[in-house]
């Protein structure tokens, strides 16, 4: 892709006839995006790329706190960069033609309540061994708070069950320790015992959570699980992986947990980060003082 960046800056100048500063910044955002897809996906070749892929990379850039207006833009370059790329017969479809900016931002990450959660999870109850997988990787991402791709990275050793402490790495790879509890725990030993023994046909493979193949789980997949749970579910709302992270430090705020020790939880190196998901406590505190307060 990075071979087209020439050409695609030409056409924009000439066909086009943009503003320098327009151009540079439509640029830098495919030269994000590009990086992006081959650091966290492995993905070199343009016609790899699924609607999931940048589905996953929008979220990733609010989840990074990007403003608003620069993840709409951010797709904006996307799309202008793959109608370049279906022009030069690069690409023989664009995927990018049904993905709409202010619909898409609009899916960025809400959160489920308590109720929500509970029907989300039970979608998945089961003794079939890809049913107990779901559960696992539902459970995790809403108890542990996991980014999908610490999720994906977990090893099989990560858990510690008489700490009762996951040893993951996230941004940077920076060690964190996150608790689990006593659901997570249930759901992790009845997949070690009964489902992964029979994914992982050689014994080889290192990771925690496999697909029915036996290989490491991928983004795309945990991706396409929350969606399809949460269709069955009956949940309306556009769930992605990082709704339940959004969903279990919302909680824990709502419940009582101290900032900091959430901030420790999710890996956020800055506080202000995590303030994100003061907006729950806060809309609480509204209500009551509306229900109770003479003067409300």
């Amino acid at each position: 892709m990075l071979e087209k960046l020439q050409q695609f800056k030409a056409s924009l100048l000439l066909e086009k006839g943009l503003a320098q500063a327009t151009i540079s910044a439509y640029i830098s955002d495919i030269l994000d995006f590009i990086r992006y897809m081959d650091r966290a996906q492995g993905i070199e070749n343009a016609k790899e790329i699924t609607r999931f892929d940048i589905l996953d990379y929008l979220e990733y850039c609010q989840e990074s706190e990007k403003a608003v207006s620069t993840i709409s833009r951010r797709l904006i370059s996307i799309k202008l960069f793959f109608r370049f790329l279906l022009k030069e017969r690069v690409l023989e479809e664009n995927i990018t033609e049904v993905m709409d900016s202010p619909r898409l931002l609009k899916l960025l990450p809400d959160h489920l309540s308590e109720l929500e959660v509970e029907k989300l999870l039970a979608t998945c109850d089961g003794r079939e061994i890809l049913q107990i997988r779901n559960r696992l990787i539902l459970e995790l991402l809403y108890s542990c708070g996991f980014r999908v791709s610490e999720l994906c990275s977990l090893k099989i050793d990560s858990p510690n069950f008489e700490t009762a402490i996951f040893r993951v790495k996230g941004k940077g790879s920076k060690e964190r320790l996150v608790p689990f509890g006593k659901d997570a725990e249930k759901y992790l030993k009845a997949y070690l015992s009964k489902a992964r023994i029979q994914l992982d046909k050689t014994g080889k493979v290192p990771e925690l959570i496999l697909t029915k193949n036996g290989n490491k789980m991928t983004r795309n997949r945990v991706w396409q699980l929350v969606k399809s749970s949460a269709v069955e579910a009956g949940i309306h709302k556009n769930i992605f992986p990082h709704t339940l992270r959004h969903s279990f430090a919302s909680h824990l705020l709502k419940n009582g947990a101290d900032l900091r020790v959430i901030q420790e939880m999710l890996g956020h190196s800055d506080i202000a980060t995590t303030q994100i998901y003061t907006h729950v406590e806060q809309s609480r505190l509204v209500q009551v003082h509306k229900k109770f307060h003479p003067r409300a």
